[in-house]
């Protein structure tokens, strides 16, 4: 895996691929994704048992969607579950997966690794399919996380959150999101202090290119 790149958080454009393998939306598991080459995508993926299926079926009876977000930010920041990604040597192994193919698959633009879930913010480059990346990062640091606990078995839930970045403005206040997440959480008193996370980097982020942003270069 490629070292930490500090203060880039991929800022060098993505490679260009010669082959299309957007789907645009399509919908998997009732879940609604955005796939498409260039677009700016916030993806959240989670732990396996961050969320009991008590807690699951509480959030399938809410209808409200703003509603049902905020519960569930306030439930994966509850701390539940195993929250192996505490550990820092599975920190790592997740921040390492994302650095890999950041210039290449992808422009890495923000991320921070929770206890229990994981936020990214990145600029699928032309060519890379959005699906093929989150099961890519999730299929090695499985092996990998399994291998330093000494466990087997599934470590991540099989569906991702993604929500793909309208305008600058929607830009800044994803990552404000992404950063904020440990405070939020109770676990720092400011964003930079969390060890796995771009927040560290903070004045460095790129801005949204112009072309996602419709403005004029």
């Amino acid at each position: 895996m490629n070292k930490p790149r500090p203060g880039s958080a991929g800022v060098s454009p993505a490679k260009t691929h010669s082959k299309d393998t957007s789907k645009g939306w399509y919908s998997r598991n009732y879940l609604p994704h955005f796939d498409t080459p260039g677009a700016i995508q916030a993806i959240t993926h989670r732990l396996a048992d961050a969320l009991p299926k008590a807690v699951l079926q509480r959030l399938a009876a809410i209808q409200d969607d703003t509603e049902k977000r905020k519960n569930l930010e306030a439930w994966m920041n509850a701390g539940l579950g195993s929250c192996f990604l505490a550990d820092s040597r599975c920190a790592n192994i997740v921040e390492q997966a994302l650095f890999h193919h950041d210039g290449d698959k992808y422009r890495l633009l923000a991320w921070c690794v929770m206890p229990n879930h994981v936020h990214v913010l990145i600029q699928v480059a032309s060519g890379a399919s959005l699906p093929k990346i989150v099961h890519a990062w999730k299929s090695w640091t499985a092996k990998q996380i399994n291998r330093v606990l000494g466990r087997s078995g599934t470590l991540w839930q099989r569906e991702y959150h993604n929500r793909y970045i309208r305008d600058d403005n929607h830009l800044a206040a994803v990552i404000r999101y992404i950063h904020t997440n440990p405070v939020k959480a109770g676990l720092v008193s400011r964003p930079g202090q969390w060890r796995f996370s771009s927040a560290r980097f903070a004045g460095k982020m790129p801005a949204l290119p112009a072309e996602q942003s419709g403005k004029k270069p």
